[in-house]
């Protein structure tokens, strides 16, 4: 079965992030880095849902995977604004992450 081109977004999403949390200091690692963590695959977890569910469903999983996808952007920001990590690099996350919200969102049209 094929993916859907957001769920391969947010799995390459979710290994740049890995890369990141894992480089973070101790405290910031078991806090902030594991919240990004376990939010971007809370986030795969929804999309996949959406994939599966039937239509008159879906909607709903693409709003909450709209709401996840800000949640993380509000934590790449966070990172952003203590200098956790490379700038530059947070920087095309933060671009990537909005690039998913913008597929999201199409998606989230297409259905209602």
């Amino acid at each position: 079965m094929v993916d859907l081109p957001v769920i391969l977004r947010t799995e390459e999403f979710f290994v740049a992030i890995s890369k990141i949390a894992a480089k973070l200091p101790t405290l910031e690692k078991q806090t902030l880095g594991r919240r990004i963590e376990d939010k971007t695959l809370e986030l795969l977890e929804i999309l996949i849902m959406a994939k599966n569910a039937p239509k008159a469903m879906k909607a709903a999983y693409l709003i909450k995977a709209s709401a996840v996808n800000e949640t993380l952007n509000f934590y790449l920001r966070i990172l952003l604004e203590q200098k956790l990590a490379n700038e530059t690099t947070l920087h095309q996350l933060i671009a990537k992450n909005t690039e998913i919200a913008r597929m999201i969102g199409g998606w989230r049209k297409s259905v209602q």
